[in-house]
């Protein structure tokens, strides 16, 4: 007689948005599909005179009316953003703690980070610099560290489950739903997952100035402008999102909404900056999301991509596109919401998973702002969302040291699989 375990299937029941267009998916979502650019100049205190000159900010948060007082000040604003859009996350999965109170050790935390707390850190060493040592607080030991997200938004919701952080580089946000599925299949019920980033302020923005892939044009309708022969490099942005995933009988047990299913991801890595040898990295990543998944190339039916804006990368990824989806990569459907809102870094992936969600929801492919003379064998929506069947969406991801991933969603059915 067999005992083994029934398969667990990772599903996602909640979205938590922190962006740059919006907080809250409806309205992120809202701004992606009608194909809104909120680029502009960079605000932030300190940064006025930095060659930096355009960026993605998260102007309409206010982390006092979300997040209580303790936590504020122990924390830098990525976590703000994380706890933020975690709340909204559960909130949408309608997760209570009564939901697992049998087991309180069944849901867990997944964040990745690339830049950590730098803005807590600049005003604590300026504090040193400035006042001496006496004057710099003790949460500085903490709140700069990559991993402070996973640990607060822990223990804020009470969630004993298995935590982690993923430092893998800007792909590492969909690396950690690697992690979250891997969790759900060895039976943990549920993980909050995701990644945000808070890269705007000036010793970070400093730090990004060494990147030759940044973009330090002065307009923003052409600073970040991938897949033309006008592309320059990227815009950064704060933000990300967090997610909900569960295993779907233990959801569907609690009457969760089951919003999408984690299919299948691959991850590889090739070396800083060696965007032609990205091609192949890339491209076997995607042939490993869709052996995970079990899909066939020409069951994608979007790709979201990772639209870097430097002519190299742009060629190789819309090269390793067509190399593992073959003739169907020529037509898919490919966008980059990102080019309206900026590039969050490990933050990015994770916002274009949530579109993607919310994209195949709607049957609606959103646009690609700020881009028109597409120069690459790309099928790349832009100008307005596109109507179509959306069941299977592909998220990709690179990172500015190397990475590569790929993650496979596929629409939720309406009955158990």
């Amino acid at each position: 007689m067999s005992h083994r375990r029934p398969a667990r299937i990772p599903v996602i029941t909640g979205i938590g948005a922190i962006a740059p267009s919006g907080i809250g998916a409806e309205a992120f979502w809202k701004s992606a599909q009608a194909g809104v650019s909120v680029l502009g100049r960079v605000t932030r205190e300190g940064c006025e005179q930095l060659p930096l000159r355009v960026a993605g900010e998260v102007s309409a948060f206010d982390a006092s009316a979300l997040i209580e007082e303790r936590y504020l000040i122990q924390t830098d604003r990525f976590t703000h953003f994380a706890m933020a859009a975690a709340q909204l996350a559960m909130e949408d999965a309608r997760l209570a703690h009564g939901d697992y109170e049998g087991s309180p050790f069944s849901v867990g935390v997944v964040t990745a980070a690339g830049s950590g707390g730098g803005e807590f850190g600049q005003r604590e060493l300026q504090r040193l610099w400035g006042q001496g040592p006496r004057f710099v607080g003790p949460y500085q030991s903490i709140a700069w560290f990559y991993a402070a997200s996973t640990g607060q938004v822990s223990i804020r919701g009470a969630l004993k489950g298995p935590c982690g952080v993923v430092a893998s580089d800007e792909a590492g946000g969909l690396d950690a739903f690697a992690h979250a599925a891997g969790a759900i299949r060895r039976g943990t019920d549920a993980i909050v997952v995701g990644a945000t980033e808070a890269p705007l302020a000036p010793y970070s923005v400093v730090c990004q100035l060494g990147y030759e892939a940044l973009s330090t044009r002065e307009d923003p309708a052409r600073a970040y402008r991938p897949f033309t022969s006008d592309a320059c490099g990227f815009v950064p942005a704060e933000g990300g999102a967090m997610f909900v995933v569960e295993d779907e009988t233990a959801a569907r047990s609690r009457g969760a909404e089951i919003r999408a299913t984690v299919s299948g991801h691959a991850a590889t890595f090739t070396g800083p900056s060696r965007w032609d040898q990205s091609r192949e990295g890339l491209a076997r990543a995607i042939r490993g999301a869709l052996e995970e998944a079990d899909c066939a190339p020409e069951q994608i039916d979007v790709v979201f991509a990772d639209a870097l804006g430097v002519a190299r990368a742009d060629r190789a990824e819309a090269m390793a596109i067509a190399d593992a989806l073959g003739a169907h990569g020529l037509r898919v459907p490919v966008t980059a919401p990102k080019t309206g809102i900026g590039r969050a870094y490990c933050g990015g992936p994770v916002l274009d998973t949530a579109c993607a969600v919310l994209a195949m929801e709607h049957n609606l492919v959103p646009p690609t702002p700020n881009v028109f003379d597409v120069c690459h064998d790309l099928n790349v929506v832009t100008g307005s969302a596109r109507p179509a069947q959306l069941r299977t969406a592909l998220v990709l991801s690179r990172g500015l040291m190397g990475s590569n991933a790929a993650l496979v969603l596929q629409k939720a059915t309406d009955t158990p699989q």
